[in-house]
């Protein structure tokens, strides 16, 4: 068995107080970290910290990017036991995107609908729970998560286990032999 990590944060910039206002969640960003320290973290959001219309698949990290500019961000961080088969597939999938990078775009409109639980699907285009779905999906990972996820809703995964919560910054990975 292998542990991928979902990670669950508010920066507080503009765009995730209007989604934390209007959805009344903790969280508004939910990210997918295939090792503990976060260091191969990925999610579709900002490619640039100071411009939130500039935005697409990202390779996160804790003290780089959106997340040094948002150095107050909140998290979540839970693991979640797999298979190595599904390891290697959500790997694959994560792999396949980055490769394609430029073709993909974020999937704004797709983001306001699942406001309403209406989904605006889009070729090669997502939004963050979108995206960490898709990939739990492309791996066969049972989830539970409803046809249009939003970032809260990856709590609810069965089996999850909380292992962080915090800010951000405060995380380190080390923490000896979680369960």
């Amino acid at each position: 068995m292998k542990k991928i990590y979902i990670i669950l944060t508010h920066t507080g910039t503009n765009l995730s107080k209007l989604i934390k206002n209007y959805t009344k969640d903790e969280f508004s960003h939910v990210s997918i970290a295939l090792d503990r320290e976060l260091k191969y973290m990925y999610s579709f959001g900002r490619l640039h910290p100071y411009n939130p219309f500039w935005a697409g698949f990202v390779h996160e990290f804790i003290d780089d990017g959106t997340f040094k500019r948002f150095y107050l961000t909140k998290a979540r961080i839970y693991s979640l036991e797999v298979t190595e088969q599904q390891y290697q597939k959500i790997q694959e999938a994560i792999e396949k995107i980055e490769k394609e990078k430029e073709q993909y775009t974020f999937n704004i409109l797709g983001l306001f609908a699942a406001g309403f639980r209406k989904k605006i699907a889009r070729k090669k285009s997502f939004y963050c729970a979108e995206f960490v779905k898709h990939v739990l999906e492309k791996a066969l990972v049972k989830t539970g998560l409803p046809e249009v996820a939003k970032p809260e809703d990856f709590k609810q995964i069965e089996n999850l286990q909380e292992i962080y919560s915090g800010y951000l910054k405060k995380y380190n990975g080390d923490f000896g032999d979680v369960p």
